[in-house]
């Protein structure tokens, strides 16, 4: 019996230990509940609590309104409106089923193939998780349409957004450029700039031209929606708003009537001009032919039109007065003459008697004139283009003293222009040829090489708005004006502008008695010269020189014929000019590709550039701007302007096409009047122009200077037939296949818009 109450007392002890340990547990338990509940209800309170509040509330960015790019005169270049867009998620679709996705959304609404293959170019580029557009620009119908299909497609949604128009087309389009879809490389670009978080949000940003470079004032700033949603992710309210400020607005230094009449002076002929203020700077027409229509980049350009663009022989693509780099031909003598002045090398009054033929280390330089001009001085080599005079100059001066001299009127240097890509050019001279070529006997700069610099050739290579930024400064006495072609910045709130360029960089130090020397002989280029069969008659007193660029070298004893040269194959047409010459307005340098003498191609768009500009005359051969339907002004634009509507209760989208429609068949432009009286008319031009034309400028192309500097090769000195060895591949001038038939297109249609008269046209 003890023994049993003995193992009564033993379990009960048991028992008593075992409930202990349960207790102790259940405390233990409890305990580590009670302190997370402490942890999470008051240590970390404020940071769950916020948590919260995020899932609560969604914050979305607003992109800002670009910035509107307006002419000189107010006339609307680059503008946004708004549309509603067709967009696919594909990361919501499941692996497989995108193309049946789309054929279903095309029994709804219009999908071309073209839109298909936009869209399979966006997921290559983008590579983004979100929302791609497949179609833009949907009408109200198809809107209602989708809208009552919406349930049967997840990952599909109609959006509003703000779109990119240039109202004007292929006017300009080099210059005002186009914005894109930002890329990888551009993604990376932000994350280094100081406002990376204004990007949030946008999906554009400019590619090339101004709206590249001037993207970070027209972009603007990023606006944030506080919106409440539910569990499910819908929006509920809206929290706040913190609106997005607008880009700022530009106004070009561009009068883009000028702009239109030379691009249709051009025709369907190749080839690039800049027009410029010589006081200020303002680049008042930057053309360059074949160009392109920015609106087909701006939702993404189809690979049809991509493919028929990049494979053009012409390079619509192409930036010809920013990055076609030619050899100046005669227009580079008159920097040589005033060269040989403020050197010392040469004096007004020096003459010699010129035959027609250099000599230099037993070869022979001819001139375009067969048995020379006689007795020649500096006035008259400039007047006749006389090339012997300007052999010997370059003998007597020597390479580096040329390339010294050249180099602060911005030859072979960056002009500072505001436009990114723009080409340095070849300013030869003995570093130069050291750094260019790998092959030590390659880099000898010899003696001979440096007679066809003095005419233009040679190694010689330059961009146009080199050429125009040149003349202008000599038209502006040696004060140097940075080239621009955004002339005021427009604050969107506030209205202040900002001009981009309001004094002088420097000047060059030439003494006044020099500078008039050459003026005078530009002048009577146009009087007696080589020019004289464009402007002899001209109402005011301009002064100029022609120039003719070779692009293939011709034998020594051959002869060049125009005629039997095939057209890419022929010489470049040169001119550069200003006017008035006692007091410039304008200075303009252009050149048409392949179009031979400088007087016969190039000087006639030249007097009608200066006839509009300080005479107010539309050429005659050109469609009466007073007839068709004027563009708006920015004043006009400000509905355009709005961001496209959705829940956060912004102006509901424009139909774009009613609203292009309405501006170009209601509006008509007023009648064009001149602008100030003319200028008292130059005195009667003596004999007509006789002499050296310049049409056969001798030593090698620009062709020939830009390939040596890459393969190495040497170009000759010049040769005895006075039109010294090209490259043998003339596409190095401008970009062109030289294999590539010419053709026969019509002239290019003028764009459907007229542009109405300048503000300074009108009484």
């Amino acid at each position: 019996m003890s023994a049993g109450l003995r193992d009564n007392q033993q379990e009960l002890v048991s028992f008593r230990r075992r409930l202990g340990v349960v207790v102790a547990l259940i405390l233990v338990c409890f305990g580590l509940l009670i302190a997370r509940f402490v942890w999470l209800q008051i240590i970390s309170y404020d940071s769950y609590h916020a948590q919260a509040e995020d899932n609560r509330i969604s914050v979305v960015p607003t992109p800002p309104n670009r910035g509107v790019i307006t002419d000189r005169n107010g006339v609307v270049l680059a503008r946004n409106y708004s549309a509603y867009t067709l967009e696919i998620t594909p990361s919501k679709i499941p692996a497989g089923q995108l193309d049946a996705t789309i054929d279903q959304l095309a029994r709804i609404i219009d999908i071309q193939p073209h839109h298909r293959r936009r869209f399979r170019q966006l997921m290559e580029e983008t590579r983004t998780v979100g929302s791609l557009p497949i179609r833009n620009r949907l009408t109200d119908d198809e809107v209602a349409r989708f809208a009552a299909w919406r349930f049967m497609f997840p990952a599909v949604e109609i959006k509003a957004r703000l779109f990119r128009e240039y109202p004007l087309g292929a006017v300009a389009g080099h210059v005002i450029g186009y914005i894109g879809r930002i890329s990888a490389k551009d993604a990376e670009r932000i994350e280094d700039w100081d406002n990376a978080d204004d990007y949030k949000g946008t999906e554009y940003i400019g590619k090339v031209g101004i709206e590249q470079s001037y993207e970070r004032e027209l972009h603007g700033k990023t606006g944030f929606a506080e919106v409440e949603v539910s569990a499910g992710g819908k929006p509920v309210r809206t929290l706040g708003l913190t609106p997005a400020t607008p880009g700022n607005n530009l106004v070009l230094s561009i009068d883009i009537r000028l702009q239109q009449m030379v691009e249709q002076l051009y025709g369907a002929k190749r080839g690039a001009l800049v027009a410029i203020e010589p006081k200020t700077g303002d680049i008042l027409a930057m053309v360059s032919r074949p160009g392109f229509d920015p609106n087909l980049f701006v939702d993404g350009i189809d690979p049809v039109n991509w493919k028929a663009l990049n494979e053009d022989p012409d390079k619509p693509l192409l930036n010809r007065p920013l990055r076609g780099v030619y050899p100046p031909g005669s227009t580079f003598k008159p920097f040589m003459a005033l060269a040989a002045l403020e050197t010392g090398k040469r004096t007004p009054n020096w003459s010699f008697h010129d035959t027609g033929v250099f000599n230099f280390g037993g070869r022979q330089f001819r001139d375009s004139k067969p048995g020379g001009n006689g007795v020649v001085d500096l006035h008259k080599a400039i007047v006749y283009s006389s090339d012997t005079y300007f052999y010997m100059l370059a003998n007597d001066m020597g390479i580096d003293a040329i390339a010294n001299f050249m180099r602060p009127f911005g030859f072979g240097e960056y002009t500072g222009i505001d436009m990114e890509g723009e080409k340095k050019g070849v300013l030869p001279s003995t570093e130069w040829k050291r750094n260019a070529f790998k092959r030590k006997e390659a880099q000898q700069w010899f003696a001979g090489e440096t007679i066809s610099v003095g005419i233009g050739q040679g190694y010689n290579s330059y961009t146009i708005l080199q050429l125009g930024h040149a003349i202008a400064t000599l038209a502006n006495n040696g004060v140097v004006m940075r080239p621009h072609v955004v002339r005021e910045v427009v604050d969107a709130r506030s209205g202040e502008r900002r001009a981009t360029v309001p004094t002088q960089s420097y000047t060059i130090p030439l003494k006044r008695e020099n500078i008039e020397v050459v003026k005078s002989g530009m002048i009577d280029v146009n009087r007696f010269g080589t020019g004289s069969a464009v402007f002899g008659n001209a109402p005011y007193v301009a002064a100029g020189k022609t120039g003719t660029a070779q692009v293939i070298g011709i034998k020594q004893g051959a002869k060049y014929n125009e005629a039997l040269t095939p057209e890419r194959y022929r010489d470049h047409s040169l001119f550069v000019a200003f006017a008035p010459a006692d007091d410039p307005k304008i200075a303009v340098a252009l050149i048409v590709e392949n179009g031979g003498f400088g007087a016969k191609a190039a000087a006639p768009i030249a007097r009608k550039v200066f006839d509009y500009w300080l005479l107010g005359k539309w050429p005659e051969e050109l469609d009466d701007p007073r007839k068709a339907a004027a563009l708006t002004t920015d004043d006009d634009e400000s509905a355009a302007q709005a961001a496209p509507g959705d829940e956060l209760g912004l102006p509901q989208p424009v139909a774009p096409d009613a609203q292009r429609d309405q501006v170009r068949d209601d509006l008509v432009a007023p009648p064009p009047a001149p602008r100030r009286p003319a200028p008292a008319a130059a005195p009667d031009g003596g004999a007509a122009a006789g002499g050296a034309t310049g049409a056969a400028a001798t030593g090698a192309t620009a062709g020939g200077a830009a390939s040596a500097a890459t393969s190495g090769a040497s170009p000759s000195a010049g040769g005895a037939s006075g039109r010294g060895p090209a490259a043998s591949n003339p596409a190095a001038v401008h970009g062109a296949d030289p294999a590539a038939p010419r053709r026969d297109a019509p002239a290019r249609p003028a764009p459907d818009p007229a542009i109405p008269a300048r503000k300074e046209d009108t009484p």
